[in-house]
């Protein structure tokens, strides 16, 4: 059994040495590697994995309750995914401006109070990307929202706690980020 020490170091970053580099790709928003590297236990392994700047994610409750969501097309999946607002950080963005502009471009809404849930790694396993959930609430509805980007085909969906957990139990494939997060934001909200 592993003692609190050996959980608090197994916390801290300890990176690879990177001894070689087999492939880069950059991309739009993230890129690609594929190196050699020594892991901290010493073992050489060939790695591949994504670089990405994170994303910022709004979990955005109306006073009356209800969650405002979109419903997205996803053409890594080939179709539509419920999922809160969210976006990719810009270079040198903080989490909280992505998350503000994604909940105005995406939704239609401005979120006058905001509280940072978590953070967290969206796959681990081939990927550096974390996750910033943020609960939004005292909302308004932007008159004229901001474009929404030309590659993104968004509906704007309205959910009850009730309603969303169902959706989240139906047993078809979703967003994971959508139930992290929504578990996350649950202590805060009177559901």
């Amino acid at each position: 059994m592993a003692s609190n020490s050996d959980a608090q170091a197994m916390d801290e970053k300890q990176p690879s040495e990177r001894l070689q580099q087999h492939l880069k790709y950059n991309g739009r928003k993230y890129s690609f590697e594929s190196s050699t590297l020594k892991l901290p236990n010493g073992v050489e392994a060939t790695c591949d994995w994504i670089q990405h700047p994170g994303g910022a994610l709004a979990v955005p409750v109306l006073a009356d309750g209800r969650f405002v969501l979109i419903r997205q097309y996803r053409f890594a999946t080939e179709g539509w995914l419920l999922e809160f607002p969210a976006g990719t950080l810009e270079p040198g963005e903080d989490p909280g401006e992505t998350v503000k502009r994604e909940l105005e471009e995406e939704a239609g809404y401005r979120g006058n109070t905001w509280q940072k849930l978590s953070e967290f790694f969206l796959a681990p396993g081939y990927s550096d990307e974390v996750i910033y959930p943020y609960l939004a609430t005292d909302l308004e509805k932007l008159d004229l929202p901001p474009a929404q980007d030309e590659d993104e085909q968004i509906e704007v969906v309205l959910m009850t706690g009730a309603e969303l957990e169902a959706e989240l139990r139906s047993g078809r494939a979703i967003d994971s980020r959508i139930v992290t997060a929504y578990w996350l934001a649950k202590p805060y909200l009177d559901l």
